[in-house]
């Protein structure tokens, strides 16, 4: 049976934590001691039988997130097998320019995406230089379509509601030999997916969900509406997904860094705990 390891390389919402021009106390505290760095949302995939490796979403943070992962694992100077991609927006796809020939001068990484997404990336400067270049290769993802990354273990996307300017957005399941993990990083609120995030809760062994924002009053100390924030906020998650908890391990990621769930001492996050739910941290390692 083939060994699979997910690790949690990022947690943080597009911009990570300490967030630019920002000196909050999550940030402050992220400033003063590294270990409170969180890392734009992506997910490395390792397969230690075969030495191979899969990205899920290409952040502005891959250079360190690459290196942690290739040290720990033994990869040195090995390439990820294939990225795949949830969306267009600033924390899940700007990596890709540290493929090309300014940097790594890759050779034809395997990019899978939505079409909107190949698109862009293929017809779009600076991205379509790294197509003309061969330094990486746009394939178009399918909704519901599995895809199998080695025997027993596949990947398959599902499409889900979100601020799509640029291109469509997609959340995945990973499947391993016993297990099943549930990946949605970013999604607009709950009710607008034509699916019941309880009832996909339910088939997973594991979720990591969007975690951006605690509660309306966090939003609203920012200065911002909830009404325009297309994101669900974790208390409502924990309550469409409370009877769950017993039989799904549910972690949060993809935390904004006015969250006051990321920091232990709140009660936010004790309450968090105290529910049954989870909060995902950079360099968590999930065996499916």
């Amino acid at each position: 049976m083939c060994d699979v390891i997910v690790n949690i390389i990022g947690t943080a919402q597009d911009a990570g934590i300490p967030h630019p021009n920002c000196f909050c106390k999550n940030c402050m505290r992220a400033i003063e001691d590294r270990k409170y760095r969180r890392f734009a949302a992506s997910l490395a995939i390792i397969l230690p039988h075969s030495k191979e490796w899969h990205l899920i979403d290409a952040t502005p943070d891959i250079r360190e997130q690459m290196t942690a992962i290739q040290l720990k694992y033994r990869l040195q100077k090995q390439l990820m097998n294939s990225i795949w991609l949830t969306h267009a927006h600033i924390g899940h796809y700007p990596g890709l320019m540290f493929l090309g020939r300014e940097a790594i001068g890759a050779n034809g990484v395997a990019v899978y995406c939505g079409g909107k997404m190949k698109q862009l990336v293929e017809t779009h400067a600076p991205w379509r230089q790294l197509v003309d270049l061969n330094n990486i290769n746009p394939i178009e993802i399918i909704q519901d379509e599995s895809m199998e990354l080695s025997s027993g273990i596949e990947i398959i996307p599902v499409e889900v509601p979100h601020r799509n300017e640029f291109s469509e957005t997609f959340g995945y399941w990973i499947k391993g030999p016993t297990r099943k993990l549930l990946y949605i990083p970013d999604i607009d609120r709950w009710e607008e997916w034509d699916r019941d995030i309880y009832d996909m809760a339910k088939e997973a062994d594991i979720c990591l969900l969007d975690g951006t924002f605690y509660s309306i009053e966090e939003i609203e100390q920012m200065g911002r509406s909830y009404n325009e924030i297309p994101h669900p906020i974790m208390t409502e998650t924990m309550d469409r997904l409370q009877n769950l908890v017993e039989e799904t391990d549910i972690y949060f990621t993809h935390f904004n860094h006015s969250n006051p769930a990321i920091d232990s001492k709140n009660a936010e996050f004790k309450e968090v705990k105290n529910r049954g739910f989870h909060i995902a941290v950079d360099g968590m390692e999930i065996r499916l």
